[in-house]
């Protein structure tokens, strides 16, 4: 979750163009000071993870999906750039059900992963919302009545057990709290909604 404000203007000071992403390393001490690897870094409105971190800088891995939806894939060497920091979205840990991974595509430098979505769960999910898969704070690329995609870069691969379940795996869903605040304040039947 971002407040919005802003903490500082930086720079990018090195873009690698990989064949299906880009790798930036951005300028910005005080972003980085006390960041960790898998911290949260808004660049721009975009939500982008530590993947390095040190003397005053940072890299994050940025996806073909992210580079087409936004912005950063104009970003080159000397772009300013403002950033904040937080976490991901809000997460309770208080999972509404499980999905199953379906599918996934693998690609060099990040994973498609096509998870099955029960369906008293599917009002809650929306195309770049967010959703938590077995804890993790993710993004949704697509979704549909009985399925969603997220994409996961190397550093959630390596660092959760997102990384190792495999078509057929379980996985634990939490959907965005404020979706299910919103439906209750609208005074939507949630027994009519097929739960």
């Amino acid at each position: 979750m971002f407040t919005g404000i802003v903490e500082e203007l930086g720079e990018v000071v090195a873009v690698e163009q990989l064949e299906d992403a880009s790798r930036f390393r951005l300028r910005g001490p005080l972003v980085t000071e006390g960041a960790q690897h898998g911290d949260s870094i808004a660049v721009n409105g975009v939500c982008l993870t530590v993947v390095e971190f040190g003397d005053g800088e940072f890299t994050a891995d940025v996806m073909a999906e992210t580079l087409k939806r936004s912005s950063l894939g104009a970003l080159d060497v000397g772009s300013r750039v403002k950033r904040l920091r937080l976490g991901g979205h809000i997460v309770q840990g208080h999972v509404d059900g499980t999905g199953t991974i379906l599918d996934r595509t693998p690609s060099e430098h990040w994973e498609l992963v096509k998870v099955g979505l029960p369906a008293h769960l599917s009002r809650y999910v929306v195309e770049k919302g967010s959703i938590t898969v077995d804890g993790v704070s993710l993004t949704v690329v697509e979704v549909a009545d009985d399925w969603f995609t997220i994409s996961l870069i190397p550093t959630t691969l390596d660092l959760t057990t997102l990384g190792i379940k495999r078509s057929g795996d379980p996985v634990n869903l939490e959907v965005d709290v404020i979706a299910k605040y919103v439906e209750r304040l609208l005074g939507t039947d949630a027994k009519e909604n097929g739960k």
